[in-house]
């Protein structure tokens, strides 16, 4: 099973995106971007995820 770490960063390179352009676009930091994609923060809060699956444009299945 994929990590989520690498499904960031799966999705975030099909995507096109850079860490940095994904954390403007979400609103987050550029290290909280790398650290989610290391594992080093394992369990992001629901609102981090909400809007890191819309700055990657995620519907439906694809956001879970």
């Amino acid at each position: 099973m994929e990590s989520f770490g690498a499904r960031l960063r799966r999705l975030r390179r099909a995507a096109g995106l850079t860490q940095e352009t994904l954390a403007e676009a979400s609103g987050l930091s550029a290290q909280a971007v790398g650290a989610l994609e290391r594992g080093e923060r394992r369990f992001p809060h629901r609102e981090t995820l909400d809007r890191l699956a819309d700055a990657l444009d995620l519907a439906g299945d694809a956001r879970t």
